[in-house]
Parts: structure tokens; C-alpha cells; sequence
């Protein structure tokens, strides 16, 4: 349903003659198009495209930005995506000609500044994880799970010639990105259970580990924001079968300082550097997702690394023999990469102990504001984030999780993530971050309180003050409109 005061289309806008430039009289002989392209490829007429003013134009693009949600202006409590503010001393640094104008393909020799920038910046996320070796290539989250499930069967092919490991465990909560990366990695996914706490169900994990088991991936803290202390009887138990514990470090935010994957038994995790360091996140990218594992993995990671020589200087170590090889083009995206390094230096380590903790104070102080009408299944207390179900709000006043989180629009919030992790019904997935104030929970929290109690029939129209209102989503994605018609 559109409304009335939708701004209009460049294309209804258009005006006979109006025009952005002037073009100047052209200085070379005229010549038909025929003698320069073909007949058959010539258009009977010319395109339709708009004619405006540079004033129209300017004013059109500009009021379509402020339509746009972004973290500079509005609270986003994406649960699992992580979305928090990004320092703009961190952008500015990025733009500094020494980073932002090299070339991929200059010498090593000319790029020494960056090339330690890098090489600090693996060193800060090995300590981070307490294992051994990082590799910054991959280009994201779930490429970097990805590479390092190749890493593993690598590994595997290396140790164990004659035994073909097949499976990968994941849990029933885990990440869809999980079973993906592990099929494409050439391995079969088996689905571990969760227990009546939102934990590993630890009797149907010992049920399917066997010695055709490569890895089992978890995220601890998992999705419904709880930490498994099972975890290291989970690592125990997979080395007794010679398998490898793989940790989702995606979001990092509630352990960063506290507890490291490797001393939880992990033997390869990745990181989401726009999550845990503050890079920036939306568009489709650019991003990055560093790999990290044990000195015994480390001959497998995609190359190249960033070696340090005995005198000093640094390069990229391509001479890595038994590499799964590159993952993506040259050494990784080092804007984000080097925004990440800003991070985490200009927190140090007790400041990124803070973050953990403020992740996880903020997480519960809202939690507690909302969990009498939007109940939370598992576990009154949670880590970085929680999710909610609308199932009784949708059972006694047809209210459904996706009417919350388009109503939340109109009040000037994001829709938290809903409908995942699949076993919670009717979910909320949110994650308020540690950069949030009280002042903003609070208000998040009177706004989902005031949406539990307005009229369903409304609830169901809802976003009601965008220019366009709730769309039939289905239908958008099978019947795409892809251009516009007059």
C-alpha cells in the first residue's frame, strides 16, 4: 500500500529539457552512427531516461538518505548480526594516504607500515583466542568458517591417510552459515540437539560422536545468549577421538578479556571483525573474517601470512607448502582489517574486558524490562544477548513476532532479528551491544511494551509513517519487480 506523500520517482519527476550539464560543441568531424556502430544494435529512439535539474537530482537523493536506518541514528538491536557503533576516529585513520592509496601489487618493500599494522593485528587475535597462528584472508564470517573447515580436512588428509573423516556436528541453535560451510567443505552435517536449558544435549552429542567425526562447530556463547559450561567436556571428548572443536568467534562481545576460545579446548574459531571490533557492517561488505587455530593447523591456513624477518622488516609469506592456498584475491581487506587493529589498540585490555561486560550488563538490564510481557524460554539471565517469543502474544491477541518488529519502525527502532534461532517459537533475537545507554534501553523497552498493547488489526499494517507499508515479502521474492513503468 503506498501513501500519498511518497516522494516521486526520478522518472515522474523528469521534465522535457531540463538538464545537470551543458555540454560544449564537439571539436571532432561529425560522423553517422551507422559508420561507428552497427545498424542492428541501434535503438529506434533514445533511451527514456529522466531529465532534471542538478538541484532535483541533489534534493531527490538526499531526501531518499534520511529513509534510511543506519547505526549513526538509530538503535539497532540485531541479535547475532551485532550491530554497534563504529568510532569515527577509526575512519578517519582508514583515509590516511599511507593506508587507503596502497596498491595490493606494490613490493613488500614499500609496504612496511602496513604490512606491521597487519602483523600486529595477527598477533592481537591469536592472544585474543589464545591459539597460535591467524590468517586475515578470508573475506567474511562465513568464508572464514569455510577456510577453516578446509584447514581441518586438510589437516584430516595429512594425518589420517587412510581413515576419511565425513561429518561435522553443529547444533540445532547453531548458525545457518554452519551446515552450509560444512557441506561445502565437502563434509555431512549432523544436527546435535539442545536440551530443555538451551545447552548441548550433551547424551545426544555422545550418541553421534564416532570416529568418522571431524569437528564439531559451537558458538558459546550460543544464539539464545547463554554460555555452555559443557564445553569443556565437549572439547575432552572430541580429542579422545582425535576430532577438532571448532568455536564460532564471530561475536566476541561477551568474553572479550574473560575467557579465551583455546583455553575452552577450541582448536580453530573465525572472528567478524564488523561484530566484536566495530568495523563497519551493512551493504553486502566489504568485510573480513580471520581464521585462527593451533600450531598444529597452522601449515593448512590460506596464504599468504604475514612473516616477520630477523631484522625486522615483514612480508607476505606465500612459501607455505601444504596451504589450503588463497581464499580470495591478494592478503585480505585491510580497511576493515586495519579499523578492527584501531579497536582493539585503542581499547587495550582492559577496556575490551569492559566491553564484555557492559555487552552483558546491558543484554540483562533489558532482558528484565521486558521479559513479563515477552517472555524469554531460556534461561532468566543471559550473556551479550537474549531472545524473546511473541508465542503468547500471538496465541492471545494474534500479535506475531514480525508485527512487532515492523511496528518498532514507526517508533525510530530497528526490528531486532526474528524468527531465529528456530527453536524458539515466534522469536525476538536481541542484542543491545555495550555501546548502548540506559537511557535508549529503556526507551526500547516502553516501545515494545506499548506495541504488545495496541489493536493486532494495526499492528498488522504496520510500518504505518514509511513511504511504502508493510509489502508482501513472498511475493517480492518470487515475483520480483526489477523496472520501472510509467
Amino acid at each position: 500500500m503506498y501513501k500519498l506523500d511518497l516522494r516521486p520517482l526520478l522518472f515522474e519527476a523528469s521534465r522535457p529539457g531540463r538538464s545537470t550539464a551543458i555540454l560544449p560543441e564537439s571539436d571532432v568531424p561529425d560522423a553517422p552512427l551507422t559508420d561507428l556502430i552497427p545498424e542492428a544494435f541501434l535503438q529506434d529512439a533514445p533511451a527514456p531516461l529522466p531529465e532534471l535539474s542538478e538541484l532535483d537530482v541533489v534534493r531527490h537523493y538526499t531526501n531518499l538518505s534520511t529513509l534510511n536506518m543506519s547505526i549513526d541514528g538509530n538503535f539497532y538491536p540485531l541479535g547475532s548480526c551485532t550491530m554497534k557503533y563504529n568510532p569515527k576516529r577509526n575512519e578517519r585513520l582508514a583515509s590516511l594516504p599511507g593506508l587507503g592509496a596502497q596498491h595490493p601489487y606494490q613490493e613488500d618493500s614499500t609496504l612496511q607500515g602496513l604490512l606491521a599494522i597487519l602483523h600486529g593485528l595477527q598477533e592481537d587475535l591469536a592472544e585474543i583466542a589464545g591459539l597460535d597462528a591467524v590468517s586475515l584472508q578470508p573475506a567474511a564470517g562465513a568464508q572464514g568458517e569455510l577456510s577453516a573447515l578446509f584447514v581441518a580436512a586438510a589437516y584430516f588428509r595429512d594425518r589420517e591417510p587412510d581413515h576419511r573423516r565425513t561429518k561435522v556436528l553443529i547444533p540445532d541453535s547453531a548458525h545457518g552459515t554452519n551446515p552450509a560451510s560444512a557441506n561445502l567443505a565437502g563434509f555431512e552435517a549432523v544436527t546435535v540437539k539442545s536440551d530443555a536449558r538451551g545447552l548441548v544435549d550433551l547424551a545426544d552429542f555422545k550418541a553421534k560422536l564416532d570416529d568418522d567425526v571431524a569437528v564439531f562447530m559451537i558458538t558459546n556463547p550460543n544464539t539464545v545468549g547463554l554460555f555452555d559450561p559443557q564445553i569443556g567436556e565437549i572439547a575432552r571428548l572430541l580429542h579422545d577421538r582425535g576430532a577438532l572443536l571448532y568455536l564460532d568467534g564471530a561475536n566476541m562481545n561477551a568474553i572479550l578479556g574473560v575467557v579465551r576460545p583455546g583455553d575452552m579446548g577450541a582448536d580453530l574459531m573465525h572472528y567478524n571483525p564488523h561484530k566484536t571490533f566495530s568495523g563497519p557492517h551493512g551493504g553486502g561488505g566489504p568485510g573480513a573474517g580471520p581464521i585462527a587455530v593451533r600450531a598444529k593447523l597452522a601449515p593448512y591456513l590460506p596464504a599468504p601470512l604475514i612473516g616477520r624477518r630477523d631484522d625486522g622488516t615483514f612480508f607476505l609469506d606465500d612459501d607455505r607448502p601444504k596451504s589450503i592456498g588463497r581464499v580470495r584475491s591478494f592478503f585480505g581487506n585491510t580497511g576493515v582489517l586495519f579499523r578492527a587493529y584501531c579497536y582493539i589498540r585503542s581499547h587495550g585490555p582492559e577496556g575490551l574486558k569492559r566491553v564484555a561486560q557492559h555487552a552483558v550488563l546491558n543484554a540483562n538490564y533489558l532482558l528484565s524490562l521486558v521479559k513479563d510481557v515477552y517472555p524469554v524460554p531460556y534461561g532468566g539471565r543471559c550473556m551479550h544477548e537474549f531472545v524473546a517469543s511473541c508465542r503468547s502474544l500471538a496465541k492471545d491477541r494474534g500479535i506475531r513476532a514480525m508485527d512487532v518488529g515492523k511496528r518498532l519502525i514507526d517508533y525510530n527502532f530497528h526490528a531486532p532479528t526474528v524468527y531465529f534461532p528456530l527453536i524458539v517459537s515466534e522469536a525476538l533475537m536481541i542484542e543491545p551491544t555495550e555501546t548502548e545507554s540506559r537511557e535508549t534501553l529503556e526507551a526500547f523497552a516502553a516501545a515494545l511494551l506499548a506495541i504488545a498493547a495496541e489493536d493486532p488489526d494495526q499492528l498488522r499494517l504496520a510500518p504505518l509513517t514509511t513511504p511504502v507499508s508493510r509489502l508482501d515479502e513472498v511475493k517480492a521474492a518470487k515475483t520480483p519487480v526489477l523496472r520501472w513503468t510509467p
